[in-house]
């Protein structure tokens, strides 16, 4: 923006190919004075403090290629689809090759930017990236005709960072910028009791996702009975946790947890039964004697164990005993075993 002093005379013409804005200063000329004798652009006077004021808005001509689509950011979920947009214009003057190229900026800023897909000498080269490897394409078929748009596919959180397309026509270049944000919808909610649902007892609902990005948000309803929440939990409707403190039997019902964040939700159910308190002496009785019983079973079981193993290990000592014995043929005499039996040995004495 250039502004000019005119202390006498006409004003000159003020003109600049990188101005968007010119502002003229005119401090003696009559009201009826008109901007139009600038000769350039879209044009208006104002009047300050007795001063006029033109204004003239020029096109900005010092590069015609320009890109229209403004930087942003985006926010998706992952799996999906992400549409990052960059369509561009060219001017007249831009009578070199068109390039196309669009980089990847990793969130970590450890790692430099990345090539991920290319046009250039009406090819299209999309094989730099490993990460992005068959997920990240053009959206034109033609993109010549001002629309470099790409799609990523099958979004992972591996792909969180500043995608940057850059378009040249020499002499023109012009590039934009797209943030992207890859989120985890909640999913695999679970609600459940922790601790005994009985009247007079305390205990607490939980809602839980197995995963989902951060911030959540959750609410509880009750979609039996009256529908009506109970009054003391109102204050935690929207918490992961609803703490139950001296729980009556007018809680009883069935609950749903929904879980939300920016790109989806989840929602979970739960019966709760609050229930009298249970005799607990006669659990407790009835435990100890299950556990007597079992330690005499098991007792039983190991004795008759131990018992059969004594009598194997017997029998094997007296028949070891009886097969190292070297029975010998004395002076005409001749022993006979049968059956391997001691209490069947016979013998026989006979002369020769």
């Amino acid at each position: 923006m250039q502004t000019r002093a005119l202390e006498d005379g006409p004003p000159t013409k003020v003109s600049s190919l990188k101005a968007v804005l010119a502002i003229v200063l005119l401090p003696r000329l009559p009201e009826s004075w008109d901007c139009g004798v600038l000769g350039v652009g879209l044009h208006t006077t104002i009047s300050v403090f007795g001063s006029q004021l033109c204004a003239v808005f020029t096109k900005d001509v010092s590069r015609g290629l320009s890109i229209t689509t403004p930087d942003q950011s985006i926010e998706k979920a992952k799996g999906e689809t992400a549409y990052l947009p960059c369509k561009f214009t060219i001017g007249s003057e831009d009578q070199g090759p068109l390039d196309i190229e669009w980089l990847l900026s990793p969130s970590d800023n450890q790692k430099v930017d990345q090539v991920i897909i290319l046009y250039s000498g009406d090819k299209i080269y999309d094989n730099y990236y490993p990460d992005l490897k068959g997920r990240v394409h053009f959206t034109s078929s033609d993109v010549t005709s001002g629309d470099a748009s790409i799609n990523v596919t099958n979004l992972q959180l591996s792909d969180i960072g500043t995608y940057q397309c850059k378009v040249k026509k020499a002499p023109g270049v012009a590039n934009r910028k797209v943030l992207l944000t890859v989120l985890v919808k909640p999913s695999g909610t679970r609600c459940f009791v922790d601790g005994a649902e009985e009247i007079g007892n305390d205990f607490k609902l939980k809602c839980e996702p197995k995963e989902g990005s951060l911030p959540l948000r959750y609410e509880w309803q009750k979609l039996s009975d009256s529908q009506k929440m109970p009054t003391p939990w109102l204050a935690e409707m929207t918490s992961p946790v609803i703490s139950v403190k001296n729980a009556s039997s007018e809680y009883s019902g069935t609950y749903s947890c929904t879980v939300q964040n920016r790109v989806g939700s989840d929602q979970c159910m739960l019966r709760l039964d609050v229930v009298p308190p249970s005799n607990r002496a006669g659990t407790i009785a009835g435990a100890i004697i299950g556990t007597l019983l079992a330690l005499v079973f098991i007792g039983a079981i190991l004795f008759c164990c131990h018992r059969k193993r004594r009598e194997e290990k017997y029998e094997k000592e007296v028949h070891h005993d009886i097969s190292s014995s070297t029975l010998t043929r004395p002076m005409g005499l001749q022993w006979y075993k049968y059956e391997g039996l001691l209490k069947n040995l016979k013998y026989h004495m006979f002369l020769r």
